[in-house]
This record gives structure tokens, C-alpha cells and sequence, in this order.
């Protein structure tokens, strides 16, 4: 799907050179969740910003090997405030594309019936991020890009959104950056580990059956040497 090769960002303060991501490669597999796991500041959220053309690339080339339809589900919601939430979930599309019943659909599998027609203003930040991820597949991207996009979210509603994640997957390619390891081996085709803008190691999970019980003795082996090298 997408092929990064020697990719470098960097920026300035003043004089000073801040080297976010230093000679990336990477391959993003086709129809499979990729999960970029690291620390705060490793370069996570801007490594999804250059994929999704938001940021220019320093050095290297980011390369996609079929049209990519790019849908980005980003850490706070970003509705339109004037906007209630069904209409916000239509807004990327044209009129000839709205389907009632499929939004129907998506906004019950978000939990948020009873909110159909709410000003954003009512909604509470975890209510507000599923809208964003509803959004989304409303727009039936091929390539979602997620930035912890359930950081927000009670326990209860996370695991919930981690299980239609799955759900919708089929056709999909998903990018998911989390600082949480239990998500990425609950969601995971592949872990990539950053540390300090470069890649530190990979995990194949695509064998791995799912549901996946994270107290599994293969997973816990696996969350233990990922906390060995962070």
C-alpha cells in the first residue's frame, strides 16, 4: 500500500535543528492494521501527519502504490461547533452520497442514538471522538490514519471502539498510533516500535487469531520484551 523509504523531518527553533524522524524505511501493508507504538515525542503523530500530506517531508519519499482515499481520525475531535452530530458525520460527503440508513447505522454502532440531532456543545470528549471516528467511515476512506483516536475514552467505551475497529477493518488499511501496548496487541496485524524518530523493532501479529486474550502467555511474552526495549 504505501512504501516510506529514507525518510527525515526535521525543523527549527531559531538556530536550533530538532530531527523529529531520521531515514525511515517502512512498508504499510495492504488491507492490514499497522499500530505505531512508542513513547511521547518519538515522532508518532508526525510520521501520520506526512502520510496524510499535512507536513513536507525534509528528506526521502513517501510512495503509494494505489489511490489512497485518506481519512484521519486525529487526538481531539475536530467538529464543526456549529454543526449537530449527524450532520457533522455528513459533512465530507457530497449530498448524492448521504444514505440515511448507513448513518443511522454507524451513529447507533457509536452509541450515540439518543444524540443524534445534539449540538457538539452536549456531547463530552469520549462522545465527541467517536462522532470523528464515525465520520470517518462515512467517508469510506481505504486509508485510515488514527491518532489515539480512543485516548479519551472510559475503559468500558475503548474496548468497545477497539472491537468495531476490527469490525470494519475488511478493505481497510489502517495506520494506528498509540502509546498503549495492550491496544496495539489487541489491534495489531504489526507493531512498529519508534524510539527517538527511528524505527527500534517490528512484532508480526497477522498469525495471531482474535479475538486476542492479552493474558495469553504469546502476548505477555511479547509485552514484555516490546517493555524491554522502550
Amino acid at each position: 500500500m504505501i512504501e516510506i523509504s529514507n525518510l527525515s523531518k526535521h525543523f527549527f527553533i531559531g538556530e536550533r535543528r530538532i530531527d523529529v524522524l531520521r531515514e525511515l524505511n517502512l512498508s504499510i501493508k495492504k488491507d492490514k492494521i499497522t499500530v505505531i507504538l512508542g513513547r511521547s515525542g518519538c515522532g508518532k503523530t508526525t510520521l501520520l501527519r506526512l502520510i496524510a500530506g499535512l507536513e513536507s517531508v525534509s528528506q526521502g519519499e513517501i510512495k503509494f502504490k494505489e489511490q489512497a482515499k485518506i481519512g484521519f481520525v486525529f487526538q481531539e475531535p475536530r467538529l464543526m461547533p456549529f454543526l449537530n452530530v449527524y450532520e457533522n458525520i455528513v459533512f465530507p460527503l457530497k449530498k448524492h452520497e448521504i444514505e440515511a440508513e448507513k448513518i443511522g447505522s454507524l451513529i447507533s454502532m457509536i452509541g450515540l442514538s439518543d444524540f443524534k440531532f445534539a449540538a457538539v456543545s452536549q456531547l463530552s470528549g469520549g462522545m465527541s471522538s467517536r462522532v470523528s471516528l464515525a465520520r470517518v467511515l462515512a467517508y469510506e476512506a481505504n486509508l485510515i490514519l488514527m491518532d489515539e483516536p480512543f485516548a479519551a475514552l472510559d475503559a468500558f467505551t475503548r474496548a468497545s471502539m477497539q472491537a468495531e475497529i476490527l469490525k470494519i477493518k475488511a478493505g481497510k488499511t489502517i495506520i494506528f498510533v498509540t502509546h498503549n501496548i495492550d491496544e496495539a496487541l489487541f489491534l495489531a496485524d504489526e507493531i512498529i516500535l519508534l524510539e527517538k524518530g527511528g524505527i527500534k523493532s517490528n512484532y508480526d501479529l497477522s498469525n495471531l487469531a482474535r479475538p486476542r486474550d492479552l493474558l495469553s502467555e504469546e502476548l505477555i511474552a511479547i509485552k514484555r520484551k516490546i517493555l524491554s526495549e522502550i
